[in-house]
């Protein structure tokens, strides 16, 4: 039977699939009270999908080359969406850039997780920009997401160190650890009620966010 006070979660995803296993590990025990309802991946042989099935998680695949266009291929990626009962959707390394009106249907119920400091570094490449800047800090942000890419109000942060001798691997790794513990800490606040879409803007516990929360990470490890 399902838990109403539990938020249902449908994970899109591209590639590997690490955040969505740690938002799965968060909410399979008890850290968070959401579940995940599908898995969706944009490609067949995303490794994440495995890893979704090896947690017990069901998994879909909506093969964007399997569609005549954009259109076709979002209106299937909504009916995945909806046919789970998610009510939060959560892109997890899912590396296509959506429509304005694809993101326009799920507006206030959809996040993203991006690795820099928004509002600096949106797209790609986030790692190596940062280093080619000689940035002191870096990290990641998690944020609504809305029709301009990477540009939705951001809801947390997690800051990390810019080392000596910092490699895009090393930097990226750094990075990817804290987004594992932000990323399902501001879906439980979601799921808690703390976090709410008001109105076209994010509200924390009853008052508009207007500076989201950062994490300053001291971490010095690889």
């Amino acid at each position: 039977m399902t838990d109403p006070g539990v938020l249902d979660l449908a994970v899109l995803i591209s590639g590997r699939g690490s955040n969505m296993l740690a938002i799965a590990q968060a909410c399979s025990s008890g850290r968070i009270r959401a579940r995940v309802v599908r898995v969706i991946a944009d490609r067949p042989e995303a490794p994440g999908l495995g890893l979704a099935r090896r947690q017990g998680l069901e998994t879909c695949v909506v093969a964007a080359r399997a569609f005549e266009d954009r259109a076709a291929f979002e209106q299937a990626l909504a009916d995945a969406i909806e046919a789970s009962g998610a009510r939060l959707v959560v892109l997890a390394g899912f590396m296509r850039v959506l429509s304005p009106s694809f993101v326009q249907r799920f507006q206030g119920a959809m996040l993203n997780i991006h690795p820099s400091l928004l509002p600096r570094y949106p797209g790609l490449h986030t790692h190596e920009r940062a280093l080619a800047a000689h940035e002191s800090a870096h990290g990641a942000s998690v944020h609504f997401v809305t029709p301009e890419l990477d540009a939705g109000p951001i809801v947390l942060q997690a800051q990390v160190p810019v080392l000596p001798g910092d490699t895009v691997e090393r930097l990226s790794a750094r990075v990817q650890r804290q987004e594992h513990i932000i990323y399902p800490e501001a879906i439980g606040q979601i799921a808690s009620g703390r976090l709410r879409w008001v109105e076209g803007k994010p509200w924390l516990d009853g008052q508009p966010l207007l500076q989201p929360p950062v994490r300053i990470m001291g971490d010095t490890s690889a």
